[in-house]
Protein backbone atom coordinates (compact mmCIF):
# COMPACT_ATOMS: atom_id res chain seq x y z
CA UNK A 1 0.00 0.00 0.00
CA UNK A 2 1.02 3.55 -0.76
CA UNK A 3 -0.41 6.30 0.93
CA UNK A 4 -0.77 9.81 -1.30
CA UNK A 5 2.20 12.21 0.33
CA UNK A 6 -0.16 15.42 -0.44
CA UNK A 7 -3.16 14.75 1.77
CA UNK A 8 -4.29 14.84 5.09
CA UNK A 9 -2.85 12.58 8.07
CA UNK A 10 -5.39 11.96 10.77
CA UNK A 11 -5.53 9.60 14.09
CA UNK A 12 -9.64 9.48 14.21
CA UNK A 13 -9.98 7.47 17.09
CA UNK A 14 -8.03 9.84 19.52
CA UNK A 15 -8.61 13.29 17.73
CA UNK A 16 -11.72 13.40 15.87
CA UNK A 17 -11.57 15.74 13.27
CA UNK A 18 -8.01 17.26 13.79
CA UNK A 19 -6.00 16.43 10.66
CA UNK A 20 -2.10 17.42 9.62
CA UNK A 21 -0.82 18.13 6.32
CA UNK A 22 2.67 18.85 6.05
CA UNK A 23 4.47 18.99 2.52
CA UNK A 24 7.01 16.81 2.20
CA UNK A 25 9.09 19.16 1.14
CA UNK A 26 10.60 22.39 3.12
CA UNK A 27 11.63 24.56 0.60
CA UNK A 28 11.10 24.49 -3.03
CA UNK A 29 14.24 25.15 -4.02
CA UNK A 30 15.81 23.43 -7.05
CA UNK A 31 14.99 19.65 -6.24
CA UNK A 32 13.77 20.64 -3.31
CA UNK A 33 14.55 20.96 0.10
CA UNK A 34 12.62 17.69 2.21
CA UNK A 35 11.67 17.48 5.55
CA UNK A 36 13.14 14.03 5.43
CA UNK A 37 16.62 15.50 4.80
CA UNK A 38 15.83 18.13 7.74
CA UNK A 39 14.75 15.36 10.45
CA UNK A 40 17.91 12.83 9.32
CA UNK A 41 20.14 15.75 9.60
CA UNK A 42 18.75 17.11 13.03
CA UNK A 43 18.67 13.27 14.73
CA UNK A 44 22.19 12.83 13.35
CA UNK A 45 23.29 16.15 15.38
CA UNK A 46 21.63 15.00 18.59
CA UNK A 47 23.33 12.01 18.13
CA UNK A 48 26.64 13.31 17.71
CA UNK A 49 25.94 16.13 20.85
CA UNK A 50 24.68 13.12 22.63
CA UNK A 51 28.05 11.24 21.90
CA UNK A 52 30.45 14.17 22.88
CA UNK A 53 28.57 14.75 25.92
CA UNK A 54 28.58 10.99 27.40
CA UNK A 55 32.49 10.50 25.49
CA UNK A 56 34.62 10.43 28.90
CA UNK A 57 32.40 7.82 30.35
CA UNK A 58 33.68 5.35 28.13
CA UNK A 59 37.06 6.85 28.04
CA UNK A 60 37.52 8.60 24.95
CA UNK A 61 37.89 12.05 23.56
CA UNK A 62 35.24 14.38 21.80
CA UNK A 63 37.77 14.46 18.97
CA UNK A 64 37.00 10.59 18.44
CA UNK A 65 33.45 11.30 18.17
CA UNK A 66 34.25 14.14 15.76
CA UNK A 67 36.16 11.67 13.46
CA UNK A 68 34.10 9.09 13.77
CA UNK A 69 31.02 11.99 12.14
CA UNK A 70 33.38 12.91 9.69
CA UNK A 71 33.74 9.62 8.27
CA UNK A 72 30.33 8.15 9.45
CA UNK A 73 27.53 10.22 8.07
CA UNK A 74 28.86 9.95 3.89
CA UNK A 75 29.83 6.44 4.74
CA UNK A 76 26.28 5.19 6.96
CA UNK A 77 24.70 7.18 4.33
CA UNK A 78 26.05 5.16 1.61
CA UNK A 79 25.49 2.07 3.15
CA UNK A 80 22.05 2.66 3.66
CA UNK A 81 21.41 3.36 0.37
CA UNK A 82 23.04 0.58 -0.99
CA UNK A 83 21.12 -1.71 1.36
CA UNK A 84 17.65 -0.78 0.61
CA UNK A 85 18.76 -0.67 -3.22
CA UNK A 86 20.22 -3.95 -3.48
CA UNK A 87 16.75 -5.60 -2.01
CA UNK A 88 14.42 -3.34 -3.74
CA UNK A 89 16.24 -3.29 -7.19
CA UNK A 90 13.49 -3.72 -9.09
CA UNK A 91 11.90 -0.65 -8.46
CA UNK A 92 15.15 0.73 -9.98
CA UNK A 93 14.82 -1.00 -12.83
CA UNK A 94 12.89 0.46 -16.40
CA UNK A 95 10.46 -1.05 -18.85
CA UNK A 96 13.11 -2.56 -20.52
CA UNK A 97 14.86 -4.52 -17.91
CA UNK A 98 18.29 -2.09 -17.88
CA UNK A 99 18.97 -0.27 -14.28
CA UNK A 100 17.59 3.56 -13.65
CA UNK A 101 21.02 4.76 -11.91
CA UNK A 102 19.39 8.26 -11.58
CA UNK A 103 16.94 6.51 -9.22
CA UNK A 104 19.50 5.08 -6.99
CA UNK A 105 21.30 8.24 -6.11
CA UNK A 106 17.89 9.76 -5.57
CA UNK A 107 17.99 9.73 -1.79
CA UNK A 108 15.90 13.09 -1.39
CA UNK A 109 12.63 10.79 -2.54
CA UNK A 110 13.09 8.40 0.37
CA UNK A 111 14.95 4.84 0.71
CA UNK A 112 16.92 4.26 3.60
CA UNK A 113 17.56 1.06 5.41
CA UNK A 114 18.91 1.73 9.06
CA UNK A 115 20.61 -2.21 9.00
CA UNK A 116 22.96 -0.64 6.01
CA UNK A 117 23.93 2.51 8.55
CA UNK A 118 24.51 0.03 11.38
CA UNK A 119 26.92 -2.52 9.03
CA UNK A 120 28.51 0.42 7.47
CA UNK A 121 28.87 2.30 10.96
CA UNK A 122 30.38 -1.28 12.61
CA UNK A 123 32.87 -1.47 9.38
CA UNK A 124 34.26 2.45 9.90
CA UNK A 125 34.15 1.55 13.99
CA UNK A 126 36.64 -1.41 13.25
CA UNK A 127 39.07 -0.04 10.97
CA UNK A 128 39.29 3.39 13.11
CA UNK A 129 39.67 1.64 16.58
CA UNK A 130 42.19 -0.22 14.46
CA UNK A 131 44.36 2.49 13.86
CA UNK A 132 44.07 4.91 16.95
CA UNK A 133 44.70 1.88 19.13
CA UNK A 134 41.41 1.82 21.13
CA UNK A 135 39.18 -0.21 22.32
CA UNK A 136 36.10 -1.10 19.58
CA UNK A 137 33.96 -2.54 22.29
CA UNK A 138 34.24 0.92 24.05
CA UNK A 139 34.07 2.96 21.09
CA UNK A 140 30.54 1.16 19.86
CA UNK A 141 29.38 1.87 23.35
CA UNK A 142 29.48 5.31 23.14
CA UNK A 143 28.03 5.46 19.49
CA UNK A 144 25.07 3.05 19.54
CA UNK A 145 23.50 5.75 22.32
CA UNK A 146 23.68 8.14 20.05
CA UNK A 147 22.41 5.68 17.04
CA UNK A 148 19.47 5.34 19.40
CA UNK A 149 19.05 9.06 19.69
CA UNK A 150 18.98 9.47 15.93
CA UNK A 151 16.52 6.81 15.56
CA UNK A 152 14.14 8.04 17.53
CA UNK A 153 14.28 11.08 15.96
CA UNK A 154 14.59 10.10 12.54
CA UNK A 155 11.65 7.68 12.35
CA UNK A 156 9.14 10.93 12.58
CA UNK A 157 10.46 11.71 8.93
CA UNK A 158 8.65 8.03 8.09
CA UNK A 159 5.67 10.04 9.20
CA UNK A 160 6.09 13.50 7.44
CA UNK A 161 6.66 11.20 4.27
CA UNK A 162 3.31 8.72 5.39
CA UNK A 163 5.81 6.06 4.90
CA UNK A 164 7.13 2.99 6.99
CA UNK A 165 3.50 2.45 8.32
CA UNK A 166 1.48 -0.73 8.99
CA UNK A 167 -1.15 -2.75 8.46
CA UNK A 168 -5.03 -2.24 8.55
CA UNK A 169 -6.54 -2.04 11.95
CA UNK A 170 -9.36 -0.64 14.14
CA UNK A 171 -7.42 0.51 17.65
CA UNK A 172 -7.84 3.43 18.83
CA UNK A 173 -4.12 5.09 18.00
CA UNK A 174 -4.79 3.76 14.77
CA UNK A 175 -3.73 6.50 11.84
CA UNK A 176 -5.76 7.51 8.68
CA UNK A 177 -3.98 7.99 5.51
CA UNK A 178 -5.39 8.44 2.21
CA UNK A 179 -4.47 6.39 -0.77
CA UNK A 180 -6.84 7.89 -3.66
CA UNK A 181 -10.06 10.20 -4.13
CA UNK A 182 -12.27 8.93 -1.32
CA UNK A 183 -10.07 6.40 -0.66
CA UNK A 184 -8.19 5.78 2.95
CA UNK A 185 -6.92 3.07 4.76
CA UNK A 186 -6.35 3.32 8.84
CA UNK A 187 -3.15 1.54 9.99
CA UNK A 188 -0.99 0.83 12.60
CA UNK A 189 1.48 3.77 12.91
CA UNK A 190 5.01 1.86 13.33
CA UNK A 191 6.91 4.73 13.00
CA UNK A 192 5.89 5.95 16.17
CA UNK A 193 6.19 2.22 18.14
CA UNK A 194 9.72 2.02 16.84
CA UNK A 195 10.12 5.65 17.85
CA UNK A 196 8.77 5.03 21.37
CA UNK A 197 10.40 1.38 21.69
CA UNK A 198 13.89 2.92 21.15
CA UNK A 199 12.87 6.37 23.62
CA UNK A 200 12.72 3.55 26.14
CA UNK A 201 15.83 1.52 25.28
CA UNK A 202 18.42 4.69 25.01
CA UNK A 203 16.52 5.47 28.74
CA UNK A 204 17.32 1.84 30.01
CA UNK A 205 21.12 2.55 28.36
CA UNK A 206 21.67 5.58 29.87
CA UNK A 207 20.02 5.26 33.54
CA UNK A 208 20.98 1.49 34.03
CA UNK A 209 23.14 -0.41 31.92
CA UNK A 210 26.12 2.05 31.42
CA UNK A 211 25.61 2.78 35.02
CA UNK A 212 26.81 -1.00 35.60
CA UNK A 213 29.09 -2.02 32.28
CA UNK A 214 31.07 -4.69 33.14
CA UNK A 215 32.65 -4.84 29.85
CA UNK A 216 33.25 -2.66 26.74
CA UNK A 217 30.36 -3.66 24.01
CA UNK A 218 27.97 -3.82 26.91
CA UNK A 219 25.83 -1.40 25.56
CA UNK A 220 26.65 -2.61 21.84
CA UNK A 221 25.13 -5.91 23.09
CA UNK A 222 22.41 -4.59 24.88
CA UNK A 223 21.39 -2.21 21.72
CA UNK A 224 21.28 -5.27 19.33
CA UNK A 225 19.96 -7.30 21.69
CA UNK A 226 16.95 -4.70 22.37
CA UNK A 227 16.25 -3.25 19.08
CA UNK A 228 16.52 -6.60 17.74
CA UNK A 229 13.32 -7.54 19.58
CA UNK A 230 11.47 -4.49 19.14
CA UNK A 231 12.34 -4.36 15.04
CA UNK A 232 11.21 -8.06 14.76
CA UNK A 233 7.49 -7.15 16.19
CA UNK A 234 7.51 -4.10 14.31
CA UNK A 235 8.79 -6.00 10.72
CA UNK A 236 5.94 -8.03 11.40
CA UNK A 237 2.86 -4.83 11.15
CA UNK A 238 4.65 -3.25 7.93
CA UNK A 239 3.37 -3.48 4.86
CA UNK A 240 6.12 -1.94 2.95
CA UNK A 241 8.89 -4.84 4.29
CA UNK A 242 12.05 -5.72 2.10
CA UNK A 243 11.93 -9.17 1.13
CA UNK A 244 14.75 -11.47 1.21
CA UNK A 245 14.61 -11.88 -2.74
CA UNK A 246 11.85 -14.87 -3.86
CA UNK A 247 12.90 -16.88 -0.59
CA UNK A 248 10.36 -18.54 1.66
CA UNK A 249 9.57 -20.26 5.26
CA UNK A 250 7.39 -22.13 6.05
CA UNK A 251 5.05 -21.25 2.98
CA UNK A 252 6.12 -17.67 4.39
CA UNK A 253 8.28 -14.88 2.55
CA UNK A 254 11.18 -13.96 4.33
CA UNK A 255 11.16 -10.14 5.54
CA UNK A 256 14.91 -8.97 5.73
CA UNK A 257 14.75 -7.12 8.38
CA UNK A 258 12.90 -8.99 10.32
CA UNK A 259 15.12 -11.98 10.14
CA UNK A 260 18.29 -10.08 10.75
CA UNK A 261 16.28 -8.37 13.63
CA UNK A 262 15.70 -11.97 14.96
CA UNK A 263 19.02 -13.20 14.74
CA UNK A 264 20.71 -10.21 16.08
CA UNK A 265 18.78 -10.39 19.39
CA UNK A 266 19.88 -14.22 19.51
CA UNK A 267 23.01 -13.23 19.16
CA UNK A 268 23.19 -10.25 21.31
CA UNK A 269 21.23 -12.50 24.03
CA UNK A 270 23.99 -15.28 24.10
CA UNK A 271 27.53 -12.72 24.27
CA UNK A 272 25.80 -10.51 26.98
CA UNK A 273 25.07 -14.39 28.82
CA UNK A 274 28.58 -15.19 28.09
CA UNK A 275 30.65 -12.47 28.98
CA UNK A 276 28.42 -11.76 32.25
CA UNK A 277 27.28 -15.03 33.50
CA UNK A 278 30.77 -17.29 32.00
CA UNK A 279 33.60 -14.94 31.67
CA UNK A 280 32.23 -13.02 34.39
CA UNK A 281 33.78 -10.03 33.23
CA UNK A 282 34.80 -7.30 35.77
CA UNK A 283 34.31 -3.41 35.24
CA UNK A 284 38.46 -2.81 35.88
CA UNK A 285 39.01 -4.25 32.60
CA UNK A 286 36.71 -1.28 31.05
CA UNK A 287 38.71 1.53 29.27
CA UNK A 288 37.42 4.01 31.14
CA UNK A 289 39.01 2.37 34.63
CA UNK A 290 42.03 1.07 32.51
CA UNK A 291 42.70 5.49 31.35
CA UNK A 292 41.80 6.20 35.29
CA UNK A 293 44.65 3.86 36.59
CA UNK A 294 46.94 5.19 34.45
CA UNK A 295 46.65 8.80 35.00
CA UNK A 296 48.24 8.48 38.43
CA UNK A 297 51.22 6.84 37.02
CA UNK A 298 51.56 9.41 34.37
CA UNK A 299 51.29 12.07 36.84
CA UNK A 300 54.28 10.52 38.69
Amino acid sequence: MTALKDMPISFPGLFEGWEFNPDPIALHIGHGVYWYGIILAFAMLMGLLLCMRQAERFGLKEDHVLDMVLWGVPCCVLGSRIYYVVFYLDLYRRADGSLDWGRMIAIWDGGLAIYGTVIAGALLAFFYTRRKKLKLGALTDLCVMGLLLGQIIGRWANFINREAFGGLTDLPWRMRLWTGAGQYIEVHPTFFYESLWNLIGLLLMLFVVSKGRRFDGENTWFYFLWYGLGRTWVEGLRTDSLYLFDWTFMGWPIRVSQALSLVMAVVAAAMLFYHIRIKKCSAEDLLVNQRKAQAPDAAR
